[in-house]
């Protein structure tokens, strides 16, 4: 019975899951990324494979746009892709445009690896504090890019989001001159975070500066030095461990569609 009662409870959570999926399927706040490790003796060749297959899509007037990003700390023979905010629905169109060029990008960049994963992040607005269409705007030249790993447990998803919702709150409130987006992980697989946070630069100098005032201070100013610290606690327990690394924007690798 046990058992039963497990199974039963699991399969109305991933209902609710699909559900809440379903309802946000026709929101552009998906995101995609391409993981990408090379060895060093493969960059030169890589790096004209993945020119090849962005000049294949371009030529095929492939209607999609990603970003390039080298990781400039952590492993720096990585590169990262990220396709979006589009739809869920637009993966589908991107997928079979896409097929004209996998044989390029096999011929010409796969060998070349040593490893791909990929993922989808769902940003989450109200759990961001970003300028307005930041979107629509370039790249920033550097981002500090975080990675969260909750710990087990409905509650400790919930304390988090809870959390993060109210410091996107105060930075709103008290237009906070930091600047941060939040993305949740989905179908990333084993090992993968459960949200990413990207802080945007416009330089290393930038990396270095602190906000001012710090994201602590601000949220006492907002909400008073109990409830912040109480925030702070909450965040801290639902969090397993961190980690995070810089990447810088690589225009030579982005793929711009065709307007």
């Amino acid at each position: 019975m046990k058992i039963l009662i497990s199974c039963v409870a699991s399969a109305l959570a991933l209902s609710a899951v699909s559900g809440a999926f379903a309802a946000e399927a026709s929101k552009a706040n998906v995101y995609r990324d391409f993981t990408d490790t090379v060895a060093p003796a493969e960059q030169d060749a890589y790096e004209a494979g993945v020119k090849a297959y962005n000049q294949c899509l371009h030529d095929h007037g492939f209607k999609y746009s990603w970003v390039a990003w080298n990781h400039e700390t952590g492993n720096v023979y990585t590169y990262s892709y990220v396709a979006g905010p589009y739809t869920w629905a637009d993966f589908d169109t991107m997928h079979t445009q896409g097929k004209a060029c996998d044989a390029t990008w096999r011929k010409q960049a796969n060998p070349h690896l040593k490893e791909e994963v990929s993922a989808f992040m769902v940003n989450h607005a109200d759990m961001s504090h970003m300028p307005k269409d930041s979107d629509k705007q370039p790249p920033s030249a550097l981002i500090d890019v975080v990675y969260f790993h909750l710990k087990n447990g409905h509650d400790a998803h919930e304390a988090f989001a809870n959390a993060v919702k109210k410091i996107a709150a105060g930075a709103d409130k008290s237009n906070w001159s930091g600047n941060f987006s939040t993305n949740e992980i989905n179908y990333g697989g084993d090992g993968s975070p459960d949200y990413i946070v990207v802080l945007p630069n416009k330089d290393w100098a930038d990396v270095g500066m602190e906000a001012n005032p710090s994201l602590w201070k601000m949220m006492e100013n907002v909400y008073g030095k109990t409830e912040a610290a109480a925030i702070r606690k909450s965040l801290n327990d639902a969090i397993e461990k961190t980690s995070s690394h810089i990447d810088s924007s690589n225009a030579d690798l982005t793929y711009t569609a065709p307007k």
